[in-house]
């Protein structure tokens, strides 16, 4: 049995199609609790370093109190922007409206 293509059936290009929702938000998730660990660390490294080396442990408190908001703006920046593809459709010629032509002047016209 031989398969016929028919006039009615499309074919459709995926090559510019975004990830799948499901992905994108555990690819996001991924990158917030990697934040939060590095986070976590930086306090606990405060922590054991305040009387030991203090310049350190002033960066790494500041690091730990910077790196929630940066987390939750990497989280939310929200899903790729489609990448804009060629048009694979052929416009159709413009032709002009009205052809040019000889008016004559009547009386209602000035």
């Amino acid at each position: 049995m031989q398969r016929t293509k028919r006039k009615s059936d499309e074919v459709f290009r995926i090559t510019g199609a975004r990830m799948g929702l499901a992905e994108d938000v555990r690819g996001r998730q991924r990158r917030y609790v990697i934040s939060m660990a590095i986070r976590t660390l930086s306090v606990i490294a405060t922590v054991i370093l305040w009387n030991v080396e203090r310049h350190v442990a002033i960066v790494t408190l500041v690091a730990g109190a910077l790196l929630p908001y940066v987390a939750v703006v990497i989280a939310n920046a929200g899903r790729e922007s489609t990448p804009s593809l060629p048009s694979h459709f052929v416009p159709a010629p413009v032709l002009p409206a009205l052809e040019p032509g000889n008016l004559k002047k009547t009386s209602d016209q000035s």
